[in-house]
Formats: structure tokens, C-alpha cells, sequence
């Protein structure tokens, strides 16, 4: 679109009731509203968790300014092409008609009839000075969706300060944590907060646990599955390794991708725990449906085809080199199909309200990606509404499962710890091998997967632990898949310890049942295992080291080490680690 074009974007706007009062909007909503109408900024950040409504507040300030004439024209800036329809969609429900640039680059005679446009981060970095002529021609609101995009590369985030300096006002939304990288994002506000580091500052905030205690979205259950997983090396070695044992970063992202490999069990085995759970919530969500998130789109479709296997029904598959996703998105959400199988496309922004079970098949493990994934379940249609996530049983998950309602900030120049240099390290192989297969072999050392097991670990709810390890298809497995789909949030944690407690009691019966005549030292090599994998559970919420766990039990129960330890020693230290875990 050229700027000639585009200064012809602003035809009347329709002073009507159609854009609703402060009385339909929800309490934040109005609260930051009051805010920025007393205040009156030309840069306002708002901070709202996934689900919670940022879309309708940044429409309701742009229907303000474009009411007042503090404005006369507005530009939205999306992560993704999809995203640019989508708020053309919901800005046309409330009066305002945003081109998405979908009729090809001749739109001239058109462009009287729009309000303004909807532009990707890549698209504004690729034609800037269309922009920064636009803003110098009328003035102009513009809304950064997901603002933390603009600092994912110095070459945007440059791009967006040419293109949106003279700007008359600037809303920047977003919902999940910061990068912490060296490029600070565009037109944010940082404060020091210690010499050399600084950390955004919002001009309003409103966290998961906000809004879970408004009922704005919906409490999340993440289940977690762990199991063995063995693998061959380029060097022809044989590895084995349990699924969330600490490891090194070269293990961990082996482990981690042999389990996702769909020629093992593991995956097989958590799609159908995922469709069962899929199956008891849609006895009272009859629409509910489910996002499988794969790491690339060989996974991806070989995944389709396993829940096809499964269920019978082909699911609906959306990569992001497809010419009809958006369509694909669009017919999902609007059906009662059970499943979508997905790489990136549905992990950012994209709004599927029905979605309410998901399986976190990638080895993506940046905070900013999960938090923005698991927001894909969490947005509430109605009081009650439970989300559920089934996730592989590694360490760094479960440390970003177990604080999803921390909110976070972009901090520059902070200081890094060895674990976080770990973590980072892993993070970065496993994304450089997420670019394709070729480089997955090279990055990762060409290794093989070989097979893989599943095994239900826990139950992760409100930061807390529920069950102990089950076979899948067990009864104890069951148990949890079986909750209902409809709890309020007090529910659902007085349901977990139920099951929990009902689960112990049937080992403790299974215990007392065991033959007399089984070898002593495999009834002891039965516990180690046991105490090994709540260890192993603990240590993944609390975000320490295993040595750790096992140190603080030898304060707590007294005795030698795990290996010199008696039965009567590690039972003991068995049931002070379950009742840790029930705390």
C-alpha cells in the first residue's frame, strides 16, 4: 500500500451504541481504560495474561480516539498473518474496518473505505518508510500486538522505531514474559534496577491469578508423563536415560526428542491419555477440542496420523507453509472437530475459545513460547471451565508449569547463573535443531531414536503435586483423566488430593497383597526406584537439585546414603517426600 494510499484511510466513523459502555467491559478492562483516559499517554503499555481480553480493551481505546478525532487513523501490528485477520474481524464487530492486506498490493480505490491497517512486524520491517510517511501525514494510533516481537531482533526492533517515532499515540500489548535478551523493545519504558540492568515497566498489569480469581480464564491441570527413552549416538553407542532425571544438555534435548519421536510409545500412549481427557470433558463441553503443538511438520503429520489411528477422524492439520491456515483455523474454531494438530501457528495469539486440552509434543522450552502455548487453553466461556495440558516430564517444563502465574518482566544486562547458562545452552540447541531435520541430526549429534515408554508421573495444579507414578491405561492413571470438565478452582485441588489419597491407599493394599518370598533386594531396588522418581517430581517444582531433595530427606529421616540406605530407611523416607508433595 503506498503512502498516497494511505492517507486516504479515514472515512467516517459511526457514532453508535454498537461499541458498548464501560459496563460491558470487564472490571481491568475499565479500570485500565479510566487509567489511560486520565492520563492521556502517547505510549502505554498494558500487560494482561493470554485469554484475558487485551484485543477488546485496545479496540475500546481506539474507538475513544477515533470518536474525540484525537485520531484519524489506526495501524495494528501482528506477529503473523493470521493475526492481521483476526483483528480485522474483531475490529469490524465494533465499528472500525482494518485492511489486512489480503487483496494484493492494488488498493487504492479501496482505501477510503478503511479506518486502517493491519501489518505484520516483518511486513512494517520491510517497507518502514510507507509507515513513518503514514504517521507524518495523519494522526495515527498504533497497536502493537504482542509488542515483545520487536525485540526479537535489533533489525526490528529499528524498523519499528523509524517506522512509528511521530506517531500520535502508541498501545502495546502483550501477555506473557519478556525475552531476556541485550535489545530493549521499542518505545517501553525501563527502569534501573540495579547498576547495568534495567526492567520494563508497565503502565498496567493484570496477571493469570488476577484473572483466575475474576473467573476471566480458566484454572490449568498440567499432567505430566515421563518414562524411559533409549537412543543411539553417531558414534554407535546405545543411551538410556529416564525422561526428567537432570542431565546435561546434550542428553536432556536427546531424551527430550527421542520421547516426541512418533515411532516410539511415548507419544502413542500420551495422545490417547490426551483423548480420553478429551472424551470426559466434552461430556460437559460437548465443543471442546484439542491442539497437538509438534516441533516440526514431519511430527506434525506424523502425529495426525497416530490420532487418526486412535480415533477414527482425521484431524485438522495446519502448518505454516499451508495457503489455507488461516482457513483451516477459522473452520476449526467454529466446528465441533476433536482434535488440531499444529506447529507454530496456534501457539501465539491465535483465538480458538473451544480449545481445552492440549499436548505440548515440541521441544520448545523458552518461557515465552510455553506461556504463550498453554494461553491457548485458558481463555473462559464459562464459569467452571477446566484446561488441561499434557506435557513430557522435564525439568525446565515443569519449572515454567509450576510459576505460570509469576509475572515477568524484560530485564536487560541481567546477570546469569550456571543453571540458567544450562538451560539457555539446551534451549538453544533444541531450537537451532527445530529449524529442520538435516539440521536436528547435525545439531544433535545424529542420533537415533530407538524406543521410547510413557509413564503418568503427576498431576501439576496451582504449583502443587497430585499422584504418584501409574502405568498408562491403569486405574490409577484413570483417576485423573477422569475429572470432571466443569470445577471451580477450589474444586479442582480438593478432587486431586482425593484421588491422591485414593491412590495411596490402593498401593499401600497392592504392599500389604505382595508375595512374602520376593527377594529382599528386589522389594528394596522397588522402593530406590520409587523415592528416585519423587525426588525426581519434587526436585522439577521446586526447581532444585535432586542431591538437594535427597540431602534435606537424610536431615529429615536420618540414615546413610540412598545405596546403603535399609527398606525400613527408604520407606521411610518414601512417605516424608509424599507428604511434601501433598503440601
Amino acid at each position: 500500500m503506498s503512502s498516497s494510499a494511505l492517507d486516504h484511510l479515514s472515512p467516517a466513523f459511526p457514532q453508535r451504541a454498537a461499541w458498548g459502555t464501560a459496563s460491558s467491559l470487564r472490571a481491568w478492562q475499565a479500570a485500565a481504560l479510566d487509567q489511560y483516559e486520565r492520563d492521556q499517554p502517547r505510549d502505554f503499555l498494558c500487560v494482561a495474561t493470554p485469554g484475558a481480553g487485551k484485543t477488546t480493551f485496545a479496540l475500546r481505546v481506539a474507538t475513544t480516539l477515533l470518536a474525540s478525532r484525537a485520531v484519524r487513523r489506526i495501524v495494528v501490528v501482528t506477529p503473523t498473518e493470521h493475526l492481521k485477520v483476526q483483528w480485522a474481524d474483531a475490529a469490524a464487530r465494533v465499528g472500525i474496518q482494518l485492511d489486512p492486506g489480503l487483496g494484493g498490493s492494488s488498493r487504492r480505490g479501496r482505501a477510503k473505505e478503511y479506518h486502517g491497517s493491519a501489518v505484520t512486524y516483518a511486513g512494517v520491517a520491510a517497507r518502514s518508510y510507507v509507515y513513518e510517511a503514514l504517521c507524518h501525514s495523519k494522526e495515527t494510533l498504533v497497536i502493537f500486538d504482542e509488542i515483545h516481537h520487536a525485540g526479537d531482533s535489533r533489525s526490528w526492533g529499528e524498523a519499528i522505531t523509524f517506522a512509528f517515532t511521530h506517531a500520535t499515540r502508541r498501545l502495546a500489548l502483550t501477555g506473557t514474559p519478556f525475552r531476556s535478551d541485550e535489545h530493549p523493545i521499542p518505545f517501553v519504558a525501563y527502569d534501573e534496577i540495579a547498576p547495568g540492568v534495567t526492567q520494563s515497566r508497565a503502565d498496567y498489569t493484570y496477571g493469570y491469578r488476577e484473572a483466575l480469581a475474576d473467573h476471566v480464564v480458566r484454572p490449568v491441570l498440567f499432567m505430566n508423563y515421563g518414562g524411559q527413552m533409549r537412543w543411539r549416538t553417531k558414534a554407535g553407542d546405545e543411551l538410556a536415560a529416564d525422561l526428567g532425571v537432570p542431565m546435561t544438555k546434550d542428553l536432556t534435548a536427546h531424551a527430550w526428542r527421542t520421547a516426541l519421536a512418533p515411532t516410539g510409545e511415548w507419544i502413542p500412549a500420551v495422545l490417547r491419555a490426551a483423548d480420553t481427557r478429551l472424551t470426559e470433558v466434552r461430556r460437559h463441553i460437548p465443543d471442546a477440542g484439542g491442539l497437538v503443538i509438534a516441533t516440526n511438520q514431519t511430527t506434525a503429520r506424523a502425529y495426525a496420523r497416530l490420532l487418526h489411528d486412535l480415533t477414527g477422524t482425521k484431524p485438522c492439520v495446519v502448518l505454516s507453509d499451508d495457503a489455507k491456515a488461516t482457513e483451516k483455523i477459522d473452520g476449526f474454531s467454529a466446528s465441533q472437530e476433536r482434535w488440531m494438530v499444529a506447529v507454530r501457528m496456534v501457539s501465539e495469539g491465535v483465538d480458538v475459545p473451544r480449545l481445552s486440552v492440549g499436548v505440548y509434543a515440541t521441544a520448545t522450552s523458552t518461557p515465552l513460547f510455553f506461556a504463550q502455548a498453554v494461553g491457548r487453553f485458558v481463555r473462559s466461556r464459562r464459569r467452571g471451565e477446566v484446561a488441561t495440558v499434557f506435557l513430557p516430564t522435564v525439568p525446565v517444563l515443569l519449572a515454567h508449569a509450576a510459576t505460570i502465574e509469576k509475572q515477568r518482566d524484560h530485564v536487560l544486562g541481567r546477570p546469569k547463573t550456571d543453571e540458567t547458562d544450562l538451560w539457555a545452552e539446551t534451549e538453544a540447541l533444541i531450537e537451532q535443531a527445530n529449524q529442520g531435520e538435516k539440521a536436528s541430526d547435525d545439531l544433535l549429534g545424529q542420533f537415533e531414536a530407538l524406543e521410547s515408554s510413557a509413564t503418568f508421573d503427576h498431576v501439576l495444579f496451582d504449583a502443587q503435586a497430585f499422584g504418584m507414578h501409574a502405568e498408562p491405561t491403569s486405574a490409577d492413571e484413570e483417576e485423573y483423566l477422569g475429572l470432571p470438565g466443569l470445577l471451580e478452582p477450589s474444586q479442582v485441588s480438593a478432587l486431586l488430593a482425593d484421588r491422591q489419597r485414593r491412590q495411596l491407599r490402593r498401593r499401600e493394599r497392592q504392599d500389604r497383597k505382595a508375595e512374602p518370598e520376593v527377594a529382599l533386594h528386589r522389594a528394596l531396588a522397588s522402593k530406590r526406584k520409587e523415592l528416585n522418581s519423587l525426588v525426581s517430581q519434587y526436585a522439577g517444582i521446586k526447581g532444585v537439585p535432586h542431591s538437594h531433595v535427597h540431602a534435606d530427606l537424610r536431615r529429615e529421616c536420618g540414615g546413610p546414603k540412598l545405596a546403603q540406605a535399609s527398606q525400613a530407611e527408604v520407606e521411610q523416607r518414601v512417605r516424608t517426600i509424599r507428604s511434601w508433595l501433598k503440601g
